[in-house]
């Protein structure tokens, strides 16, 4: 490893993304030494001697020492210049931000795909129309376009279209195929021409704020046939929506920049999809999208400095049938991808698609649906309205703004109990505890609470004999340096008491705001429907146990994973629950908190445990 002498004997923040993992390292240390105190587990096949390239990251901000030899042999001056370095080589120079790949990682994260489905009746946007064509001869000199429409004409299909993307391959291809081929047909339009053994396939993509997520459907049938999911590269960027729209205000090209990385991930998750199944890209006919706004305006390359300024409103709140061709998704040549409608400038298509998916509108009951994240969207649904407020619950629950905490990778707290004389950890496939993780400290906080290590306002209880000082300050002991996976004590501070009691007093008290909309109980509620990532892995006993949610028996809530992706993929097979989510966007009432005049006060009561 590269050691270098540092005359200044201080420490930097290193801060892992899209892992969320930030450590303090002593300035003498390379970042393959800072990652391996931090747990986290990057592939060195050299041993730390830089020659190979299986450590590599990249410099997001910040200051590192300057590429060493090794490094200048393995990276041309292009990639040295994008940031890219060699982990056991980089020394910092100033606090820095990391991205590590995950092919540098020996271990991937775990990331919820997975979520409740309920059953569509195949009704796609683009369907298949198969033609015998004849080829042409001197005695019928007829365009190649010309027979296709032809054809479609018979068949009644009206003023037919072939766009320009499609028309670039379309002669090659109706040659190869001997004028036998299957269109694919959105309309009247055909975005497609494939052997007719080729089946017709969709993508749905869930572009959450940290996490993405993918899922290959065959539309004939419905059948998901191979999901896939990785971190947003734009995490590097910034942690939450705030910051990336701060990015782009502050770089010219900013906005594309964060749009050729989301871009960049989905098409490689389409690769690996594609080779599951072995399919080939030009079989994927039609895609639908999902995000919060601000995702949904990058993703399309939309402009997104109006929903970080006062009063937060989108550029269009309709929903969007683009080209993919147009932003770069490679898909079959004439593809569109559609973008469901916005709900408001903090509220996007993932909530739509959530309340489509488990037909929280449809089935007419008194209803709250949460998808809990960085920003925490929830819906009231009660009669014929439907009531929607967003808030900023903070990057906590993902591990962020926690002393110790972490996503869920390896080695991450993810429950935990305290028992007599001690204290019991279960983490992320058992490995070593190196960090917590969102449902992790939310188990802490209810445990602390309930063993009397913590007061109502969150204080720690120094006399408690679980509290122990650190440089003069209260802190649990969560698990001994001698017991971690990174010889570092796992400890909670009261900053990360008072950072969940921000985040769980700010989704209590939308709730509470919407069920003063309504002029509703909490007895009124039926179901409390509890979606997202951090939503799938919470233990609802703790969750309620801090107050983050009303006290209602344990058989009201229901967990339903990744739910926007779930919705997706309706959306994608049948274009009849398309308009079904058009009327659920056109219902909702969107109250913004941050004017209302109960917010404050709720949220203050809330922040109490």
């Amino acid at each position: 490893m590269a050691k270098d002498s540092n005359p200044l004997s201080k420490s930097f923040i290193v801060d892992f993304e899209p892992i969320g993992r930030r450590i303090e390292s002593d300035a003498s240390d390379d970042l393959l030494t800072a990652a391996q105190n931090a747990g986290i587990q990057l592939i060195s096949l050299c041993g730390g001697a830089g020659s190979c390239d299986s450590c590599r990251i990249r410099l997001v901000s910040g200051k590192l020492t300057p590429p060493t030899k090794e490094e200048k042999e393995i990276f041309n001056p292009q990639e040295l210049k994008q940031g890219y370095r060699l982990a056991c080589q980089a020394i910092p120079l100033s606090d820095v931000k990391i991205d590590v790949p995950p092919s540098s990682l020996t271990t991937p994260q775990r990331l919820q795909i997975e979520g409740q489905e309920i059953s569509v009746e195949p009704d796609p946007v683009v369907v298949p129309v198969n033609v015998n064509l004849k080829p042409p001869t001197f005695d019928d000199l007829r365009a190649d376009v010309s027979r296709i429409k032809q054809a479609l004409e018979t068949l009644g299909i009206t003023s037919p279209m072939i766009g320009f993307p499609v028309l670039e391959g379309l002669s090659g291809q109706l040659r190869v195929q001997g004028w036998i081929s299957r269109l694919a047909l959105r309309g009247n339009e055909v975005v497609a021409v494939l052997p007719t053994d080729n089946h017709l396939h969709g993508l749905a993509v869930d572009i959450g704020t940290t996490k993405l997520a993918a899922y290959l459907v065959d539309l004939s049938s419905g059948k998901t046939l191979a999901k896939t999911g990785e971190m947003n590269p734009q995490i590097s960027y910034g942690e939450d929506v705030v910051s990336r729209i701060a990015y782009t205000n502050a770089n010219e090209d900013g906005r594309k920049v964060l749009q050729d990385k989301v871009v960049s991930a989905i098409n490689s998750m389409v690769d690996d999809l594609c080779d599951e199944v072995q399919i080939s890209r030009e079989q994927i006919v039609d895609a639908v999208v999902v995000g919060n706004t601000a995702m949904h305006h990058l993703f399309a390359g939309l402009p997104v400095r109006q929903l970080g300024e006062a009063p937060f409103v989108p550029e269009i709140s309709d929903g969007l049938d683009i080209s993919s061709q147009s932003i770069g998704l490679a898909l079959s040549a004439g593809a569109y991808v559609h973008l469901p409608p916005i709900i408001a400038g903090y509220v996007g298509p993932d909530q739509v698609a959530m309340l489509l998916a488990t037909e929280a509108v449809e089935r007419k009951r008194t209803v709250i649906a949460l998808d809990i994240g960085t920003n925490t969207e929830i819906s009231l649904i009660t009669g014929d309205r439907v009531l929607c407020c967003s808030c900023a619950s903070g990057p906590a629950f993902e591990g962020a703004h926690i002393h110790d905490g972490m996503r869920a990778a390896p080695g991450a707290i993810e429950r935990l109990q305290i028992q007599p004389g001690e204290v019991r950890v279960y983490t992320v496939e058992g490995q070593p505890a190196v960090g917590i993780c969102g449902s992790g400290i939310l188990d802490a906080i209810s445990q602390m609470l309930n063993e009397g290590l913590i007061d109502f306002r969150g204080m720690l209880q120094e006399d408690h004999p679980l509290i122990q000082s650190v440089d003069g300050k209260p802190v649990f002991l969560v698990v001994p340096a001698s017991d971690s996976g990174n010889s570092r004590d796992v400890i909670i501070t009261r900053k990360d008491v008072n950072e969940i009691q921000l985040a769980k007093g700010a989704i209590r008290a939308g709730i509470e705001v919407l069920l003063k909309e309504a002029k509703l109980s909490h007895a009124d509620i039926e179901e409390i429907i509890v979606g997202g990532a951090f939503g799938t892995y919470l233990d609802i006993r703790s969750a309620i146990g801090i107050g983050m949610f009303p006290d209602l028996p344990h058989d009201r809530f229901r967990q339903v994973g990744n739910a926007a992706g779930m919705g997706a993929k309706q959306m994608l097979i049948s274009s009849e629950r398309r308009k079904v989510a058009e009327d659920i966007a056109r219902k909702v009432e969107y109250l913004e908190l941050t004017t209302h005049p109960d917010f404050m006060d709720e949220f203050m009561k809330a922040m109490n445990f």
